[in-house]
């Protein structure tokens, strides 16, 4: 009788249960647990057979170097930008991630914190709490129905998030690294000049070093003071500082921020603004769709040890 596989779980994943889930199957083990990581994966590293992990937490490739029997990667996260691409190629290491099944959430959310930052809906929430409605009316807020909203990445979530601007009355444009052919939407050549266009500027693009910074101090700048800007992608897709300066020096009307470039650490600047409102990188996070991430990952893992492939590879792992 063959032996178990044996995963190596490198960190703390966003649903409980799958580790348990993936325990009655596999010989599963919890380098978190451990006191001395290295000292254990320099004893044990060669008896593991796959790596469970989450897109925050990726595979580095020390941590691929370090398990010489490595076959499969199986992230928790649609991101992959913290997955040695390099490292797991050179040995033919194969990797998924868990598309789709977040789309939706992640778009609810996109649209809740548009609504939220327009209409000033945690601002008011927090003028009643603290009893200034006793004193003063609160200020007039923006109205978001029939507004222009940008797209930065017109991928499956940002197809999810044009979509429910149709239930707006929004006219929507987008900027993708190449035109979607079956998007009815006006495709604009560079996150400026689609800034300078919308009123709102989602930001749905990919992580990694190519998106690095796209929405920059000149990017924020076009946005304007009238402008708002929502991020659900990645920190780092925003100059996080040219942001800060923006939403200080009020050059644009404000944000909606899910992600940020040190998390859980945000700018301690943001804490006092009205026209910003924070999330804990929460946009999956729901039952549903956590329990879906958490199939898939187990659907992924299942068909790679009886088959050898992936229902959900990465695009540079695919067949």
């Amino acid at each position: 009788m063959n032996p178990r596989p044996r995963l190596l779980v490198n960190g703390k994943l966003p649903q409980a249960a799958l580790e348990a889930r993936l325990a009655e199957t596999y010989d599963l083990h919890r380098l978190y647990e451990e006191a001395e990581p290295q000292a254990f994966l320099a004893a044990q590293g060669a008896s593991f057979d796959g790596i469970v992990t989450s897109a925050p937490l990726g595979a580095s490739a020390e941590l691929i170097d370090a398990l010489p029997r490595l076959k499969v990667i199986a992230g928790f996260g649609v991101g992959y930008e913290k997955y040695d691409e390099q490292a797991a190629r050179r040995r033919g290491i194969r990797v998924s991630n868990t598309p789709d099944v977040l789309n939706d959430c992640v778009a609810d959310l996109a649209f809740a914190l548009l609504l939220d930052v327009a209409r000033g809906v945690a601002a008011s929430d927090r003028f009643v709490r603290r009893g200034e409605w006793l004193r003063r009316r609160f200020p007039i807020a923006t109205r978001v129905s029939g507004k222009k909203l940008g797209i930065l990445g017109m991928g499956r979530i940002g197809r999810a998030v044009a979509r429910r601007a149709g239930g707006f009355g929004m006219e929507v444009g987008y900027c993708n690294t190449r035109p979607a052919a079956d998007s009815p939407h006006a495709c604009y050549a560079t996150p400026l000049e689609l800034a300078r266009w919308c009123d709102f500027l989602v930001v749905t693009a990919a992580g990694g070093a190519s998106t690095r910074h796209l929405v920059d101090a000149g990017v924020l700048d076009a946005l304007g003071p009238h402008g708002f800007l929502i991020n659900v992608a990645r920190g780092s897709v925003v100059d996080e500082q040219a942001l800060v300066l923006a939403l200080v020096e009020r050059r644009i009307a404000g944000a909606g921020l899910d992600v940020f470039a040190d998390e859980p650490r945000v700018p301690e600047a943001l804490f006092a603004l009205d026209n910003v409102v924070l999330c804990p990188h929460i946009a999956s996070g729901t039952e549903e769709t956590r329990a879906a991430m958490a199939d898939l990952v187990v659907e992924n893992l299942h068909s790679f040890f009886t088959t050898g492939r992936l229902k959900t590879p990465v695009p540079w792992s695919a067949d």
